[in-house]
């Protein structure tokens, strides 16, 4: 893959926390529609390095380059609106609101009409609105949720509850989608479920998929490359076949 640019280039990226290291000197690319999984054992400083590509966290040092462009005095919406949509490990819907109203509000992240338009309710907002609602119930219908588009998202089983989280991001339009262990709290027949919708999302949307998961399984099952962190630091990249054998990566899972 050395022959094309990078959709996402993380060069010796570290942040500090007062006197502790969290991340230091890790380095990763992730191409267009491409899978790629970020592992390690807990404390390693996954969510860490998910914080710093959205600008949750601003790195103390290092480089992000996202689609060629230095993201360094971007922000959270910054980032955002340049093409980086995540879920998170502890779903976060707006919980009260119904299901094809959370997937909206990602489509308004990015609404052509300006603030008085929408003030004045003048043509171009309703055009607009018409618009968002036709492309959210698509999107519902992709995820299998176009039946339960007027039922709070409240009221969805855990599993509808991560697609919808999904397709909110999705609404957003990303190139690259941040996935925080998707199948975290999924039981055997939901993880299969989410393996499928992940490959689904690739192949339909042609984006790249960067994901953090503990699930081996499903990491080995859809990701072409994976890199493993530990304590903050790159410990191994390589393939599935690849990271399963080497030596160091199954000291850091087992200890021994």
């Amino acid at each position: 893959m050395s022959d094309k640019r990078p959709v996402l280039d993380v060069r010796e990226l570290g942040i500090d926390f007062g006197g502790l290291t969290a991340v230091n000197d890790f380095s990763m690319q992730v191409y267009d529609n491409e899978i790629v999984g970020l592992i390690g054992p807990n404390g390693a400083g996954k969510t860490t390095v998910f914080n710093m590509l959205t600008k949750v966290y601003q790195p103390t040092r290092g480089t992000i380059l996202f689609d060629g462009e230095d993201t360094g005095k971007k922000s959270v919406v910054d980032m955002n609106k340049s093409g980086i949509a995540r879920t998170f490990q502890n779903i976060r819907l707006f919980s009260q609101l119904s299901v094809l109203d959370n997937v909206k509000t990602g489509y308004h992240n990015r609404s052509a009409y300006s603030p008085l338009t929408a003030i004045l309710r003048l043509p171009a907002y309703y055009a607009r609105e018409r618009e968002i609602d036709k492309n959210a119930r698509e999107l519902l219908k992709i995820f299998g949720l176009e039946e339960e588009a007027e039922n709070l998202a409240s009221n969805l089983p855990y599993g509808a509850q991560r697609r919808l989280e999904i397709a909110r991001a999705l609404a957003t339009g990303p190139k690259l989608l941040l996935l925080d262990e998707p199948a975290a709290g999924m039981n055997p027949q939901e993880t299969e479920e989410l393996m499928d919708m992940i490959r689904l999302v690739r192949e339909h949307f042609k984006i790249a998929i960067l994901l953090i998961e503990h699930d081996m399984k499903l990491v080995m099952g859809i990701c072409e490359r994976i890199t493993v962190l530990n304590y903050g630091m790159m410990l191994a990249e390589g393939s599935p076949e690849e990271i399963q054998a080497n030596p160091a990566v199954i000291k850091a899972y087992l200890g021994e």
